[in-house]
């Protein structure tokens, strides 16, 4: 990475979190003249000394001029917050650079308390009359456009050409999202913004996986919300905050724990439980901070009641909690009517924890792939290792499949890739793990914790715990049974789930150049997938065709055609993903 990369993520990560609305805000007040050079703003100021003192950040543009960032809340909620010392303020470029170099903020925290008053039922939708279905409002329609068009634009000029200016017209689409009342699709515009920045820094985090989801969300909600009603319309918009409901009281018991470290600028970590009936928990801590702050949340006290455990004991030992709230997506509230003490943990091969392995795998991702919890719990027997393009992935057999387990991260201060690399040592080694299912056309997750290879009873966060060679077997255990990895032969649909991811990163000119699709469009059809044929023939000619005027200059490309055709292929592609992962696994 280069020293100019480097730098611009120690700003970026000392700088508070921005709003959505405040960045575009500033950007859009930029002459054209300036809008050119806000790029260049960004990286100047990457090489420039950030200092905090108590709410307000100063940024050392030269000796005599200083961009300020007040966060009196830990975030930028207002354009009069950013201020600079220079001649050409308010309406100067340091302003603006300062903003689209520091992480978003994300909306409000969700509340920590819930009754069945106004607050907890908050983002409701109303019971749907069968008669009259719900509609989209004019404003959502017009808010649904804009995001396509900015999401659109995004999509055209990939990440390298989505420069700041994009990302502001993305997030002013985002804020005029939210303010129609379209929460999920201005939180997936921001995802988008977040993960092209990640691209562009070179972030460990970045996944181009995660962008063509999130771009692929975006451009899908922006296209269907004009045409959809009742149900879909409820969903497609979302709910501001998810709502906390009593419930109860609840014995728990620790599972493990696994950092948090995003592209946007958050940091922390969150501890899974499981109560007597095996239903999941979650206790989270993330807040703005980099790595150091992943890292050392594990040993911060737990947010739940008057406990005093930290994430890191929590996850070995157990939870009684009274008055407990919890959110749809099982996370726990941190109320004040919470009240919470430690209890004791139970080991994962003992009651009630043990019925979480009894679970079939095959159920356990049919479970997944129907919007349940992704987490897997699996025995397998560690076989070895297998190259792949993005590094070494830990093979396993599991019942009689061959899983492939890879790092749920690559950041050097998180241990996930090291220790995925002793444990291939440990050839042979049968170990229950726990494990996030990731849709491919073959049996695929992301290795979160395991048992210790030597130590019986003994559990392993791969996010937290650093193993050492020590740690491994003296002698290798008997070989596991192999069983046959699935070739890519055997699944071709990644024929145009390559062009989609080359589309995401290299925007449309990356499809443009001349060429035939033709040996690629009769692969697909020998395999069943004619459909795929037919759309990656489409994506192929959107990205290239050029019109040309009366007197021969070509014409602006149609970044609509385009952009419709990027998002059938990926909608296809993920689709058929899910379909070879269900049957990969025998859900």
């Amino acid at each position: 990475m280069s020293e100019d990369l480097e730098s611009e993520k120690r700003v970026s990560t000392a700088l508070p979190p921005v709003a959505p609305s405040v960045t575009a805000e500033l950007v859009a007040a930029l002459s054209p003249r300036l809008r050119k050079r806000l790029d260049a703003g960004v990286a100047k100021l990457a090489d420039r000394p950030a200092v905090r003192d108590g709410d307000t950040v100063r940024i050392a543009v030269d000796d005599s001029t200083h961009v300020e960032l007040h966060a009196p809340g830990g975030s930028v909620t207002s354009a009069d917050a950013v201020r600079c010392g220079c001649l050409l303020a308010p309406d100067c470029l340091h302003r603006a650079a300062a903003a689209s170099a520091a992480p978003i903020a994300e909306p409000a925290a969700e509340p920590a308390t819930a009754t069945r008053s106004e607050d907890a039922v908050a983002g409701e939708a109303p019971q749907p009359d069968p008669e009259r279905p719900e509609r989209a409002t004019p404003e959502q329609c017009a808010a649904a456009r804009a995001l396509h068009t900015a999401a659109a634009a995004v999509l055209e000029a990939g990440t390298d050409g989505s420069g700041a200016v994009l990302q502001a017209e993305l997030l002013r689409a985002a804020h005029t999202a939210r303010l129609a009342g379209l929460p999920r699709a201005a939180a997936t515009s921001v995802s988008v913004v977040t993960a092209v920045r990640a691209a562009r820094s070179a972030d460990p985090a970045y996944r181009l996986t995660d962008l063509v989801g999130t771009l692929r969300d975006a451009l899908s909600a922006a296209h269907r919300i004009p045409h959809a009603e009742g149900p879909e319309l409820t969903e497609l918009r979302g709910t501001v905050r998810q709502p906390y409901r009593p419930d109860g009281s609840l014995r728990l018991y620790g599972l493990f724990s696994e950092p948090v470290l995003t592209a946007s600028g958050y940091a922390g970590a969150v501890t899974w439980t499981a109560d007597t009936e095996g239903r999941l928990y979650q206790v989270s801590d993330v807040a703005p901070g980099g790595a150091g702050r992943a890292v050392g949340a594990a040993d911060r006290a737990v947010r739940v009641g008057d406990t005093a455990l930290t994430h890191r004991e929590l996850s070995r030992a157990g939870l009684a909690v009274s008055g407990a709230t919890v959110s749809p997506t099982g996370r726990l509230g941190a109320g004040a009517g919470v009240r919470a003490v430690r209890a004791s943990g139970a080991d994962w091969r003992a009651e009630p924890l043990d019925r979480l392995w009894t679970v079939p795998a095959a159920e356990q991702v049919a479970r997944a792939l129907s919007g349940g919890a992704d987490l897997l719990f699996l025995e397998v027997a560690l076989v070895g290792t297998v190259r792949e393009a993005a590094g070494d992935c830990l093979l396993a057999d599991c019942a009689r499949l061959t899983l492939r387990l890879t790092a749920a991260h690559d950041h050097p201060a998180l241990p996930h890739r090291d220790n995925l690399r002793l444990l291939a040592a440990a050839r042979g080694s049968r170990l229950r793990i726990v494990a996030r299912l990731t849709p491919a056309p073959h049996p695929r997750a992301v290795l979160l914790a395991c048992e210790h290879p030597t130590l019986p009873g003994t559990r392993v966060d791969t996010g937290l715990d650093r193993l050492l060679r020590a740690d491994l077997p003296t002698a290798p255990a008997s070989p596991a049974p192999r069983a046959d990895v699935p070739t890519p032969e055997e699944a071709p649909v990644h024929l145009l789930s390559r062009r989609v991811r080359q589309a995401a990163s290299g925007g449309r000119l990356a499809l443009s150049f001349p060429g035939s699709t033709a040996a690629d469009v009769r692969r697909l059809g020998r395999h069943g997938l004619a459909t795929a044929g037919d759309l990656l023939d489409e994506l192929h000619a959107a990205a290239a065709e050029r019109s040309r005027d009366v007197f021969g200059r070509l014409l602006p490309a149609d970044p609509d055609r385009f952009a419709r055709a990027w998002l059938a292929a990926a909608r296809y592609a993920d689709q058929v993903d899910r379909a070879l992962c269900a049957a990969a696994w025998g859900a």
